[in-house]
C-alpha cells in the first residue's frame, strides 16, 4: 500500500467525487479510478459505493479513512522533525489538552519559548481523556493536558499544580441558582448531563463518582458530553443540568447560565502527561525542560 495512493483515496473521500478529487491532484479521472480500484484489489475490499455524481464510503471505507488520516499525519510529523536544521531549533509540538483553565500555565510556557525560538510552532487539540491518550499513544502527539480520574501509571507525568472545581451549570432563573452550592440531595432527582469522562467506572479510583456516596447508579443521567460548551447549550434549552468544571463558560451577566460549586467541595488535580520512552523533537525535548523548570522548582 502505497503512501501516494492512501493521499488519493483521503482526497476522493473528502471531496465525494471522484472528478474534482482528479482535478485537485491534478490527475485524469481514469487515472485515478484506476488506483483506486487497485487499492480495493490489493485490500480485497470494496472501499467506495459509487452513485451518479456523488461517492460515499463503506464501512471498511470508513475503518480505512481513519487509519489513513493517522498514518499520513505520523508521517508528515516524522518528516518534519528530520527536515529541521540540526542547529536550528525549529519545528512542531502537539499538546491534546482536555477542557481546563490550567492551561494558561502551559501557555506562558508556550510565550516563553515563543520569544526565544520564532521558529517552533505550537498546535493545541482538545478533547476528552479517551480520544487525546488515544493520539498520544500512537504518536500522534507530543503531550496531553489530562484531568482526574485518569490512570497516570503508564505515563510520565508533571502535576500542574492547580485544581478544578466541580459543580453544578442550571440556568439562573432556576430555584436551585438561589443556593450557593449545591449538595448530593439536590441532585437526585435532577436530568443531569455528565462529562463523559468523568463517569467511566474502568478507573481504580474515580473520586467523582466517589463523591455521590454509593449513590449514583440512582442519578438520573438524560446525557453525556466530551466539550461543556455542548452541554451548557442544552442546559440553556432546559434539556438538563450540566455537571462540570468552573470557569470553562461564560456565566457573567449577559449569560442565561450560573455555576453552583458541589458541597462538599470536589476540586481534581490536572497533569501534562507524555509517553515513557517517548523519543522527543528537540523542540519538544526543550518544550520539556521549560515545564520542568517552571513546575518541578517552584
Amino acid at each position: 500500500m502505497e503512501i501516494r495512493v492512501l493521499k488519493y483515496f483521503l482526497t476522493v473521500a473528502n471531496v465525494g467525487n471522484i472528478t474534482k478529487a482528479a482535478s485537485i491532484l491534478h490527475l485524469t479521472q481514469p487515472t485515478l479510478s484506476r488506483q483506486l480500484m487497485d487499492l480495493e484489489g490489493e485490500l480485497q475490499q470494496k472501499l467506495f459505493l459509487r452513485g451518479n455524481r456523488k461517492i460515499e464510503l463503506t464501512p471498511e471505507g470508513i475503518i480505512l479513512k481513519k487509519r489513513a488520516e493517522e498514518i499520513i499525519e505520523l508521517i508528515d510529523k516524522a518528516e518534519d522533525e528530520l527536515k529541521n536544521n540540526k542547529d536550528e531549533i525549529s519545528g512542531n509540538i502537539f499538546i491534546g489538552s482536555g477542557e481546563t483553565r490550567a492551561i494558561k500555565s502551559i501557555t506562558d510556557v508556550i510565550k516563553n519559548l515563543n520569544t526565544k525560538y520564532k521558529k517552533v510552532k505550537f498546535h493545541i487539540v482538545s478533547g476528552d481523556s479517551e480520544d487525546l491518550q488515544e493520539k498520544l499513544d500512537k504518536g500522534l502527539l507530543d503531550f496531553c493536558i489530562l484531568i482526574e480520574p485518569i490512570d497516570l501509571d503508564k505515563y510520565n507525568s508533571i502535576n500542574l499544580k492547580e485544581k478544578d472545581r466541580w459543580g453544578l451549570f442550571l440556568r439562573k432563573d432556576d430555584i436551585l441558582a438561589k443556593k450557593k452550592n449545591i449538595k448530593l440531595d439536590d441532585l437526585l432527582n435532577l436530568p443531569l448531563i455528565m462529562s463523559r469522562q468523568a463517569i467511566k467506572t474502568t478507573f481504580e479510583k474515580n473520586i467523582f463518582i466517589d463523591w455521590f456516596k454509593g449513590n449514583f447508579e440512582k442519578l438520573n443521567i438524560v446525557g453525556t458530553y466530551n466539550l461543556i460548551y455542548n452541554a451548557s447549550i442544552m442546559t440553556e434549552d432546559k434539556i438538563g443540568y450540566a455537571m462540570g468544571l468552573d470557569r470553562l463558560i461564560n456565566t457573567l451577566d449577559n449569560s442565561k447560565i450560573c455555576f453552583r460549586p458541589l458541597s462538599p467541595k470536589l476540586e481534581v488535580n490536572i497533569n501534562i502527561v507524555w509517553k515513557k520512552n517517548q523519543i522527543f523533537s528537540k523542540p519538544a525535548k526543550i518544550f520539556l525542560e521549560e515545564l520542568n523548570n517552571k513546575f518541578n522548582k517552584e
